[in-house]
């Protein structure tokens, strides 16, 4: 009797547990990330974007140095979308912004729950590949045709879930993403040893219960495989927050796409190399000529 009532606290504790750390997961504290388009010398607009379930981002669109018309009357129809990281705000893409800004268009994108967007929660990709469907409608329509984008961790798997989703897109460079929820939190979790099994899947039961879906499907992997075009993935073996095997099964996905390349770096997760910015600058001018 005891052993069986030992079993059931041990569930209860598991099940409550699975509960805390999914509400944890979609609805973290987030950063406030400092700096503003005029603290880094840069002309912006405030652009909303409209969710198809209705919740609206908040964007800077910043225009390239050089731009005094419109894309189509200027013949540069080029832009940028950035992502930031778990759990920023777009912010943080303004030094990316400005190594962009002589060349290219770019349109900094709080992702649902983050900065000034709305949201009651992060979906970590499953909602926020449509939401960037919607970011490269709003540049469709202002005479971008050639969409590129870049993101930095979460943002860097929204990129990939994305670009699968929307061929307007044209180039992707992603930067330590991980490659499927699932096995992320598997990671996260190894502490538990094979507890982490049922406690992952809990995780995901109370996101079909609490979200609508299983928001570790489809996985960055999965859309990796469907790409055919440039693919620039940014990682490093001492990243403490997203293990180098997540970059390595995202070059898998990726094995039979001949523009697809995996670029190693050096230091944790959010130390990013003195010529970051320029490597990635470079990356999308050659490719969206």
């Amino acid at each position: 009797m005891k052993l069986l009532l030992y079993a059931g606290v041990l569930l209860a504790g598991i099940v409550l547990m699975s509960f805390l750390n999914f509400w944890l997961a979609v609805r973290p504290p987030r950063i406030a990330v400092p700096g503003t388009p005029r603290e880094y010398r840069l002309p912006s607009e405030d652009v909303t974007i409209e969710t198809r379930d209705g919740i609206r981002l908040a964007a800077w669109l910043i225009p390239r140095a050089s731009a005094t018309r419109s894309p189509a009357a200027s013949g540069d129809a080029r832009a940028i979308i950035l992502l930031h990281g778990y759990p920023a705000e777009k912010a943080d893409m303004l030094p990316i912004a400005a190594a962009l800004h002589g060349e290219l268009t770019t349109l900094l994108v709080d992702l649902r729950y983050f900065g000034r967007s709305e949201g009651s929660a992060t979906t970590l990709g499953h909602r926020e590949r449509f939401d960037i469907v919607r970011a490269v409608d709003v540049l469709a329509a202002r005479g971008f045709r050639a969409v590129g984008v870049f993101g930095y961790s979460l943002g860097g798997a929204v990129a990939l879930l994305a670009a699968a989703e929307d061929p307007r897109i044209r180039a992707v460079v992603a930067y330590a993403p991980f490659s499927d929820l699932r096995v992320l939190g598997r990671d996260v979790y190894r502490i538990f040893w094979i507890a982490k099994y049922p406690l992952v899947e809990l995780m995901l039961a109370w996101s079909r219960l609490f979200l609508g879906a299983d928001i570790s499907r489809p996985s960055p992997a999965m859309a990796a495989a469907r790409l055919s075009i440039p693919v620039l993935l940014l990682a490093s073996r001492e990243d403490e927050q997203i293990p180098f095997a997540h970059a390595e099964r995202l070059a898998e996905a990726l094995r039979n796409n001949p523009r697809a390349e995996l670029r190693l770096g050096r230091g944790l997760h959010n130390d990013r190399a003195p010529d970051f910015e320029r490597r990635v600058a470079e990356f999308f001018v050659e490719h969206l000529r």
